[in-house]
C-alpha cells in the first residue's frame, strides 16, 4: 500500500539540492559530532497529541508546526525491514486489523510485527481509530510507514519547500528478554539501522536513542562518531554518574522523564558537554519551565505548543 502524500511529494520536481541542517559541532569522547545548534523544538513519534503516532502524515505537520527534530521509534519485520512503532506489535489504543475489527489488548502481542513480513504489517490501519488519551487526535487511514520511505518523503518536502532539513532522533526498541521474540538482538537492529541512514545519505542528519544500553554500546564501538541519546525512565533512581558508568560512554544526549529535571541535573550534563532534552512535555507551563532551567531541547506530544 503506497502512501498517497508520498506519492504526491515524490512527483515533485526537484530543482535544487537539500540544504543542510542548522547544526554545531561538540566534541564528546574526543570524537566531533554534529549537533543542532539552536533549542531542539522535538516532536514525539512526529505530533502524537494532533496526529496518529509513527505515521507520515504527523511527521510532515510536525515540520509544518516548525519542529527541528523529528523523534520516532522504529522495530523491525520479518523481512528485515525497519518500520516506524512505538511497540513491536499493534498496540489496542491505535490498530484495527485488516478484517475492520478492532485490536483487542488481551491479543495485541500476538500481532507481532517481528514475525509479520512488511505486506502483512500494511493491511493494518493505525490511525482510524480513536485516541483515548489524545482527544485532539486527528482520524486518519493510515498504516506504519517504513523508514525509508520517511526518509525519502521529508527529503521530498524540504528540498521542495526550500528548508533547512530537520533531524530524525530514532529510538531502537529493544529488551534484553525480547531479544530475537519481537526483535533482533542489538548487533543486528543497530546494523539493520546504520546500513539504511548510510544508503539513505541520512548520516549527519540522525541522533540513534535507547532506553537499552546495549545497541548505544554498540554503535559507539562501531561508529562513535555517530550521536546518541540515553533516554532514561522516570522509575530510574539511578544517579546521572551512576548511569554514565553503567552506560560506559559519555553520550552526546540525555533524555530522562521531564520529572528529573533539576537545575542541578542540567548543571551535571553541561559540564560533561552533554545536551539535555527532556520527554514527554505536554503543557506550556511545563515547557517554559524547563526551558527557564536551561534544558537543550524538549520533546513533546504538542508541537504546537513551542510557537
Amino acid at each position: 500500500m503506497t502512501n498517497p502524500i508520498n506519492c504526491l511529494l515524490a512527483s515533485l520536481l526537484l530543482a535544487c539540492h537539500s540544504p543542510k541542517p542548522a547544526a554545531k559541532t561538540a566534541a564528546v569522547n574526543n570524537t566531533a559530532i554534529a549537533m543542532p545548534a539552536v533549542f531542539d523544538k522535538e516532536g514525539h513519534r512526529g505530533c502524537r497529541g494532533l496526529m496518529p503516532e509513527n505515521t507520515i502524515p504527523a511527521m510532515l505537520n510536525a515540520l509544518q508546526l516548525g519542529v527541528t527534530t523529528l523523534e520516532m521509534d522504529v522495530c523491525v519485520t520479518s523481512d528485515n525491514r525497519l518500520v516506524l512503532s512505538h511497540e513491536p506489535f499493534f498496540n489496542h489504543e491505535i490498530s484495527t486489523r485488516p478484517d475492520g475489527q478492532r485490536v483487542e489488548e488481551k491479543d495485541e502481542k500476538a500481532y507481532n510485527i517481528y514475525r509479520m513480513s512488511y505486506a502483512e504489517v500494511q493491511r493494518f490501519d493505525v490511525g482510524l481509530k480513536p485516541h483515548p488519551r489524545f482527544p485532539r487526535q486527528q482520524k486518519l487511514k493510515v498504516v506504519k510507514p517504513l523508514l525509508a520511505d520517511l526518509f525519502d518523503t521529508v527529503k521530498t518536502y524540504m528540498m521542495s519547500s526550500r528548508r533547512a532539513f530537520p533531524y530524525f532522533n530514532i529510538e531502537i526498541k529493544s529488551l534484553p528478554e525480547t531479544d530475537n521474540i519481537f526483535h533482533p538482538a542489538p548487533p543486528v537492529f543497530a546494523d539493520l539501522l546504520l546500513r539504511l541512514i548510510r544508503e539513505k545519505e541520512m548520516d549527519a542528519n540522525v541522533i540513534i536513542q535507547s532506553f537499552d544500553r546495549r545497541p548505544l554500546q554498540y554503535i559507539h564501538q562501531q561508529q562513535p562518531q555517530v550521536p546518541l541519546a540515553l533516554l532514561v525512565e522516570d522509575t530510574d533512581t539511578t544517579a546521572f554518574t551512576g548511569q554514565l558508568q553503567q552506560l560506559g560512554f559519555t553520550p552526546a544526549i540525555y533524555s530522562p522523564h521531564y520529572s528529573l529535571v533539576t537545575p542541578a541535573l542540567v548543571e551535571q550534563c553541561h559540564e560533561k558537554g552533554v545536551r539535555l532534552v527532556p520527554w514527554t512535555v505536554n503543557t506550556k507551563a511545563d515547557i517554559e519551565r524547563l526551558k527557564a532551567m536551561g534544558v537543550d531541547g524538549i520533546i513533546s506530544d504538542y508541537p504546537d505548543l513551542f510557537e
